[in-house]
Protein backbone atom coordinates (compact mmCIF):
# COMPACT_ATOMS: atom_id res chain seq x y z
CA UNK A 1 0.00 0.00 0.00
CA UNK A 2 1.59 3.47 -1.29
CA UNK A 3 0.93 6.06 1.35
CA UNK A 4 -0.75 9.51 -0.29
CA UNK A 5 0.98 12.96 0.35
CA UNK A 6 -1.06 15.82 1.43
CA UNK A 7 -0.88 18.41 2.92
CA UNK A 8 -2.30 17.89 6.93
CA UNK A 9 -2.22 21.66 8.15
CA UNK A 10 -2.67 24.15 5.47
CA UNK A 11 -3.04 27.23 7.72
CA UNK A 12 0.80 26.09 8.79
CA UNK A 13 1.87 25.27 5.70
CA UNK A 14 6.02 26.07 5.59
CA UNK A 15 7.05 28.66 3.01
CA UNK A 16 10.81 29.43 2.29
CA UNK A 17 11.80 33.08 4.69
CA UNK A 18 14.15 35.12 3.60
CA UNK A 19 16.86 33.91 6.07
CA UNK A 20 16.35 30.63 4.73
CA UNK A 21 19.07 27.88 5.59
CA UNK A 22 18.91 24.01 4.24
CA UNK A 23 19.83 20.79 5.64
CA UNK A 24 21.12 18.40 3.27
CA UNK A 25 19.35 14.79 3.14
CA UNK A 26 22.66 13.22 2.61
CA UNK A 27 23.40 14.21 6.36
CA UNK A 28 21.15 11.24 7.05
CA UNK A 29 21.28 9.06 3.91
CA UNK A 30 24.83 8.80 3.85
CA UNK A 31 25.10 8.19 7.66
CA UNK A 32 27.43 11.26 8.49
CA UNK A 33 24.47 12.00 11.51
CA UNK A 34 24.89 8.90 12.53
CA UNK A 35 28.50 8.81 12.94
CA UNK A 36 27.83 12.38 15.37
CA UNK A 37 27.52 12.10 18.99
CA UNK A 38 24.69 14.40 20.63
CA UNK A 39 26.82 17.37 21.11
CA UNK A 40 28.74 17.22 17.55
CA UNK A 41 24.77 16.54 15.87
CA UNK A 42 23.56 19.56 17.90
CA UNK A 43 26.59 22.20 16.58
CA UNK A 44 26.08 20.98 13.18
CA UNK A 45 22.04 21.84 12.80
CA UNK A 46 23.20 25.28 15.02
CA UNK A 47 25.81 25.56 12.15
CA UNK A 48 23.75 25.22 9.15
CA UNK A 49 20.66 27.16 11.39
CA UNK A 50 23.22 30.45 11.10
CA UNK A 51 25.23 30.18 8.41
CA UNK A 52 24.90 32.45 5.39
CA UNK A 53 24.89 31.23 1.68
CA UNK A 54 27.95 30.37 1.67
CA UNK A 55 28.06 28.55 4.98
CA UNK A 56 30.25 31.18 7.50
CA UNK A 57 28.90 32.01 10.95
CA UNK A 58 30.65 33.95 13.40
CA UNK A 59 29.36 33.20 16.95
CA UNK A 60 31.30 33.47 19.77
CA UNK A 61 32.34 30.28 21.47
CA UNK A 62 30.50 31.16 25.03
CA UNK A 63 27.30 32.24 23.47
CA UNK A 64 27.51 29.28 21.43
CA UNK A 65 28.26 27.02 24.04
CA UNK A 66 25.00 28.91 26.80
CA UNK A 67 22.38 28.37 23.65
CA UNK A 68 23.48 24.47 22.87
CA UNK A 69 23.76 24.10 26.96
CA UNK A 70 27.33 22.30 27.05
CA UNK A 71 30.13 23.64 28.52
CA UNK A 72 33.27 24.94 26.67
CA UNK A 73 35.43 22.02 26.34
CA UNK A 74 32.16 19.91 25.50
CA UNK A 75 31.50 22.37 22.37
CA UNK A 76 35.15 22.31 21.67
CA UNK A 77 35.03 18.84 21.46
CA UNK A 78 31.70 18.64 19.03
CA UNK A 79 33.99 21.37 16.91
CA UNK A 80 37.16 19.34 16.64
CA UNK A 81 34.57 15.96 16.04
CA UNK A 82 33.16 17.95 13.00
CA UNK A 83 36.47 19.13 11.48
CA UNK A 84 37.67 15.32 11.95
CA UNK A 85 34.46 14.31 9.94
CA UNK A 86 34.84 16.84 7.31
CA UNK A 87 31.61 18.78 7.69
CA UNK A 88 33.33 22.31 8.47
CA UNK A 89 36.22 24.02 9.06
CA UNK A 90 37.15 26.31 11.89
CA UNK A 91 39.61 29.44 12.05
CA UNK A 92 38.67 31.04 15.51
CA UNK A 93 36.03 32.91 15.26
CA UNK A 94 34.96 31.90 11.33
CA UNK A 95 32.66 28.59 10.95
CA UNK A 96 32.23 26.92 7.26
CA UNK A 97 30.05 24.19 7.03
CA UNK A 98 31.12 22.06 4.38
CA UNK A 99 29.39 21.05 1.34
CA UNK A 100 28.35 17.33 1.64
CA UNK A 101 30.32 16.63 -2.07
CA UNK A 102 31.12 13.06 -2.86
CA UNK A 103 34.53 14.06 -3.68
CA UNK A 104 36.15 12.04 -1.57
CA UNK A 105 38.39 15.22 0.47
CA UNK A 106 39.51 13.62 3.63
CA UNK A 107 39.13 16.27 6.59
CA UNK A 108 43.25 16.85 6.23
CA UNK A 109 42.68 17.55 2.38
CA UNK A 110 40.07 20.30 2.92
CA UNK A 111 42.30 21.51 5.20
CA UNK A 112 45.12 21.39 3.13
CA UNK A 113 42.59 23.27 0.62
CA UNK A 114 41.71 26.03 2.91
CA UNK A 115 45.67 26.93 3.34
CA UNK A 116 46.83 26.55 0.01
CA UNK A 117 43.59 29.04 -1.00
CA UNK A 118 45.17 31.83 0.87
CA UNK A 119 44.36 31.62 4.43
CA UNK A 120 47.39 32.51 6.54
CA UNK A 121 48.16 29.21 8.85
CA UNK A 122 49.36 31.62 11.69
CA UNK A 123 45.80 32.69 12.25
CA UNK A 124 44.50 29.52 12.72
CA UNK A 125 43.99 28.48 17.09
CA UNK A 126 42.45 25.36 15.69
CA UNK A 127 45.33 22.49 14.82
CA UNK A 128 45.32 20.78 11.85
CA UNK A 129 42.54 18.34 11.46
CA UNK A 130 44.10 14.36 12.22
CA UNK A 131 43.27 12.21 9.17
CA UNK A 132 40.31 10.75 8.68
CA UNK A 133 39.75 8.48 11.41
CA UNK A 134 39.17 4.55 9.95
CA UNK A 135 35.11 4.75 11.03
CA UNK A 136 34.60 8.06 9.25
CA UNK A 137 34.54 5.82 6.07
CA UNK A 138 32.67 3.08 7.00
CA UNK A 139 28.92 3.62 5.67
CA UNK A 140 27.49 1.09 8.83
CA UNK A 141 26.65 4.61 11.37
CA UNK A 142 28.27 4.16 14.96
CA UNK A 143 25.56 3.07 17.36
CA UNK A 144 24.94 6.53 19.22
CA UNK A 145 21.85 6.74 21.31
CA UNK A 146 19.36 8.92 18.40
CA UNK A 147 16.86 9.25 21.31
CA UNK A 148 18.96 11.86 23.03
CA UNK A 149 20.17 13.47 20.01
CA UNK A 150 16.38 14.32 18.91
CA UNK A 151 15.43 15.42 22.58
CA UNK A 152 19.16 17.20 22.49
CA UNK A 153 18.36 18.42 18.82
CA UNK A 154 14.32 19.89 20.09
CA UNK A 155 16.03 21.48 22.81
CA UNK A 156 18.25 23.29 20.93
CA UNK A 157 15.29 24.33 18.41
CA UNK A 158 13.23 25.06 21.29
CA UNK A 159 16.17 27.61 22.49
CA UNK A 160 16.75 29.31 19.33
CA UNK A 161 12.91 29.82 18.16
CA UNK A 162 12.58 31.26 21.87
CA UNK A 163 16.04 32.76 23.35
CA UNK A 164 17.59 34.92 19.55
CA UNK A 165 18.79 38.13 20.25
CA UNK A 166 18.57 39.62 17.23
CA UNK A 167 17.74 38.45 13.84
CA UNK A 168 21.01 36.50 13.43
CA UNK A 169 23.85 37.46 16.20
CA UNK A 170 26.18 36.78 14.15
CA UNK A 171 29.39 38.45 15.72
CA UNK A 172 27.81 38.88 19.22
CA UNK A 173 29.74 37.09 22.13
Amino acid sequence: MTTLKRVLCEQRLRHIPAQFSWIDQRLVFEGHLGRLDAHAAALYLFLLTVADAQGLSYWGDARVARLLGVTPVALARAREDLVRAGLIVYERPLYQVLALDATGLSAAAVHTAVLSAGTPAASSTSPAPAPTPAWASDPAPAAIDRDAVRARLAQLRARLSGGADGAHGHGKR
